[in-house]
């Protein structure tokens, strides 16, 4: 996603921001030669249910005007929103492991890794691994072609191995458009990477007022929201990793964090008290030098995480208390 800055003389700042919406239309048609779409979503998880996902750029140019850069979360007139690793597992169907997940520190990707992840000869790979904006990867047409050439030869590994990978570098982790690159490699062969809250208002599925997307969102209340699935029950919710009070991700352009607490609502425990400050300590910064450190303290802590449930926290319940509203 970039971002530009624009002024008005006399008018609060605004920011103006473009999302990135990758031409899926191939991808689409190479989802079609999946056989057992049950058996693929068991192996691979919801997957191809993101081909299908369309994308409302007014609802997301909205939804960032109320992103709170404080705690990183979305603050609404009376409740908060966040996305959560337990949430964002449950959505693709992807497992969270225990273990560290993408850090960008890994070592150089081999293409004899590469080759015999995606059930390809080196020399295939040699010959097509090329450097766009800096970075190494194969083109999606290229990657195209042999899941093609997979698909129509019924050798279903090989086929829906690069399937996952094209979406992962396409549609999860895009970086340059038309290329899956090294870190969207990384990613799939971690398969550990990093929306489920649906409003009950009807605003959602229909517009019968013609309202612009800010005054659907900003008629939101505590009560259109489900705050609670079952999905979550036995689910152990990540509190923090190490010596940090909160949640660190690493991502392919750099690094952020999202605070638990403000989450428990909408995983379906009970909102008592306001957050303790201290426990909010936010983390930001973009890829580049004078990192590594940064990027070091986060994947030791990730060696060490500290879950919660409702021993911890007590019984499911779905409320926000006036101690915490007010």
């Amino acid at each position: 996603m970039a971002d530009t800055l624009t002024m008005d003389i006399g008018r609060r700042n605004t920011r103006k921001y473009s999302f990135r919406c990758p031409d899926l239309m191939e991808l689409r048609k190479l989802a079609y030669f999946v056989d057992d779409p049950k058996g693929f979503r068991d192996h691979f998880g919801r997957l191809l249910s993101m081909l299908s996902t369309n994308v409302e750029d007014g609802l997301l140019c909205t939804l960032v005007q109320f992103y709170d850069p404080v705690y990183r979360c979305f603050t609404f007139p009376n409740y908060q929103l966040l996305p959560t690793v337990e949430e964002y597992a449950y959505v693709l169907s992807i497992l969270v492991f225990d273990r560290v997940p993408f850090s960008g520190m890994e070592g150089i990707l081999e293409s004899q890794v590469i080759d015999e992840a995606i059930h390809l000869r080196k020399s295939d790979i040699d010959g097509n691994l090329i450097v766009k904006g800096g970075i190494r990867g194969l083109t999606s047409t290229f990657l195209l072609e042999k899941s093609f050439s997979f698909a129509n030869a019924n050798s279903i590994v090989a086929f829906e191995t690069i399937l996952v990978l094209l979406i992962y570098g396409l549609v999860l982790f895009p970086n340059i458009d038309n290329f899956v690159d090294v870190n969207a490699m990384r990613i799939f062969l971690i398969r550990n990477p990093f929306i489920s809250h649906l409003p009950l208002s009807p605003i959602f599925q229909e517009n019968n007022g013609c309202l612009r997307w800010s005054q659907r969102l900003m008629s939101l209340t505590n009560g259109d929201i489900t705050w609670y699935s079952s999905v979550y029950d036995d689910v152990g919710i990540i509190d923090s990793c190490g010596e940090l009070s909160n949640v660190p991700l690493l991502g392919t352009q750099g690094g952020i964090n999202y605070n638990p607490d403000l989450a428990r609502h909408q995983l379906g425990f009970a909102m008592k008290d306001k957050p303790n400050n201290t426990l909010l300590e936010g983390l930001i910064f973009q890829e580049g030098n004078g990192t590594q450190g940064l990027k070091a303290r986060i994947v030791h802590a990730w060696h060490n995480i500290h879950r919660k449930g409702k021993g911890e926290l007590g019984l499911k319940n779905c409320v926000a208390l006036e101690s915490y509203t007010s």
